[in-house]
C-alpha cells in the first residue's frame, strides 16, 4: 500500500467563494471539500487526518522528498511518505514552506539563513491577483443592508428569519449581482468583472455606513502586474513578505481608470435615476487620469485570488517550479496541488479552477502510482 502525505497550512485559495449545501447554510470552499471528499473516506485504514497541525518543513531522504514535519499541540511529529508529498498550502503557503525547506531562489534562502537544497528561482515569484476597485454610491428611495444593520431589532429579525425559515439577508451570497464587461472598446472580449452589493463600508472589518448605499466593485480579469511572496524567516509561523505590485504596469493603470469611468456610466443610467446615486468613492470631483490612478490605489483591495507562485512550465523555463504533472522540477517525490501552479491567472474566480487542478492531480497521482 503506497501512502501520500499532504501539507496544508490553512491558506485558502478563495475565501470569498462559497456554495449552498441545500440547508440554507453557506459553505466555504474547504467546508464543501471536507463534506464532499474527506468525510466519505474518513474510515479508510490508510488515511490519518491531523487537525490543528502546523507544518514546519519538508523532510528529505537525499534529494527525494520523504515527508513533512509538523507541530500539533506543542509536539513535533514527522509524517513519512512511502509515495509522495503533496503541498496544498495555496499561492502563499506552498512557496513559503518550500523556501524554509531549502527549495527556491538562492538569494531568498540566504536572506532567511536556509541552505540551498535545490535552486528553484521561480518559487515565490510570478504572483498574480485580481485587484478589485470598490466604488461606492449613496442612494435614495430604497433600503440597503446598511440601514437594516443599524437596528438591533432588525438584526434580531434577520437572525430569526434565518433560524426558522432559512430566508433573508443572512442567506445571501457576498454579491447579489455580477457581470462581465469591456473596460474600453480596445478589447475584443470582456476584460473586467463587476460585483455589486447592497451595502457599503469604509474598509473590510469596519461597520456598515449608516445611510443607504451600494458598492460597485470592478476587477481587472487579466492583470499584467506581477509580484512576489517570500519567507521572511526560517520559522513558518512568521508571516511572509507579500508584494503584489498592483497597478505597476501602464496597462493595468489604464484599465483601472476606464473601470472607474464605466462604473460612473452605469450609475448614471436612466434606470437608476429614481435612486439618485451620489458617488462617495473614489469621489465625483476626481476626473483626470492621474487622479483616478491614485484613487484606484486608494480604493483597491484584494479579491483573494493569488496564483502563480510555483508556476507550471517546461524545464527550460528558468521560473518554472513544477512540470505538467505538477511534480516539482528536480525534487523527486514532491508535487504542488493548488493555485500556485497556474502560469497565468484565470479570467474569473479562482476557486473552481483550483478544484479542477486538484481533480486532475488526483488522476495523475493514481496513474503514476500504478505505473511505478
Amino acid at each position: 500500500m503506497w501512502r501520500r502525505t499532504a501539507a496544508n497550512n490553512g491558506v485558502r485559495e478563495d475565501t470569498v467563494s462559497q456554495r449552498n449545501n441545500g440547508l440554507g447554510v453557506r459553505w466555504r470552499t474547504e467546508q464543501g471539500w471536507r463534506a464532499a471528499f474527506l468525510k466519505p473516506i474518513l474510515n479508510r485504514p490508510n488515511l490519518s487526518v491531523a487537525e490543528r497541525a502546523h507544518a514546519e518543513g519538508i523532510l528529505f531522504d537525499g534529494a527525494r522528498a520523504a515527508g513533512v514535519a509538523y507541530v500539533r499541540e506543542g509536539t513535533r511529529v514527522e509524517a513519512r511518505a512511502r509515495g509522495e508529498v503533496l503541498l496544498a498550502g495555496g499561492a502563499i503557503g506552498s512557496p513559503q514552506l518550500m523556501e524554509i525547506s531549502g527549495l527556491g531562489r538562492p538569494e531568498a534562502l540566504a536572506a532567511i539563513g536556509v541552505p540551498v537544497r535545490r535552486a528553484l528561482p521561480g518559487v515565490g515569484e510570478n504572483l498574480q491577483d485580481h485587484l478589485q476597485l470598490r466604488t461606492i454610491f449613496r442612494i435614495e428611495g430604497a433600503r440597503t443592508l446598511n440601514v437594516d444593520s443599524q437596528s438591533y431589532a432588525k438584526r434580531a429579525l434577520m437572525g430569526l428569519d434565518y433560524a426558522l425559515r432559512r430566508r433573508g439577508p443572512l442567506t445571501m451570497a457576498p454579491s447579489q449581482l455580477g457581470m462581465f464587461a469591456k473596460s474600453s472598446l480596445e478589447y475584443a472580449a470582456a476584460n473586467v468583472e463587476f460585483h455589486v452589493q447592497p451595502l457599503s463600508l469604509e474598509r473590510f472589518g469596519e461597520p456598515l455606513h449608516d445611510f443607504p448605499a451600494i458598492t460597485v466593485s470592478i476587477c481587472n480579469l487579466r492583470p499584467t502586474s506581477v509580484g512576489s511572496t517570500h519567507a521572511t524567516s526560517a520559522d513558518l509561523r512568521v508571516a511572509p513578505a507579500i508584494k503584489p505590485n498592483y497597478l505597476s504596469t501602464y496597462e493595468d493603470r489604464r484599465v483601472a481608470v476606464d473601470s472607474i469611468r464605466l462604473a460612473r456610466r452605469l450609475a448614471a443610467a436612466p434606470a437608476l435615476s429614481k435612486y439618485r446615486p451620489t458617488e462617495l468613492k473614489p469621489g465625483a470631483e476626481l476626473h483626470s487620469e492621474e487622479d483616478l490612478v491614485k484613487a484606484a490605489g486608494d480604493i483597491g483591495t484584494t479579491i483573494f485570488h493569488p496564483v502563480g507562485t510555483a508556476k507550471m512550465g517546461r524545464a527550460e523555463d528558468p521560473l518554472a517550479v513544477v512540470d505538467t504533472r505538477l511534480r516539482v522540477i528536480g525534487v523527486p517525490g514532491l508535487r504542488v496541488v493548488d493555485a500556485s501552479v497556474m502560469p497565468r491567472i484565470v479570467s474569473g474566480n479562482t476557486a473552481s479552477p483550483t478544484m479542477m487542478i486538484a481533480e486532475r492531480a488526483a488522476e495523475m497521482i493514481l496513474a503514476d502510482a500504478k505505473a511505478s
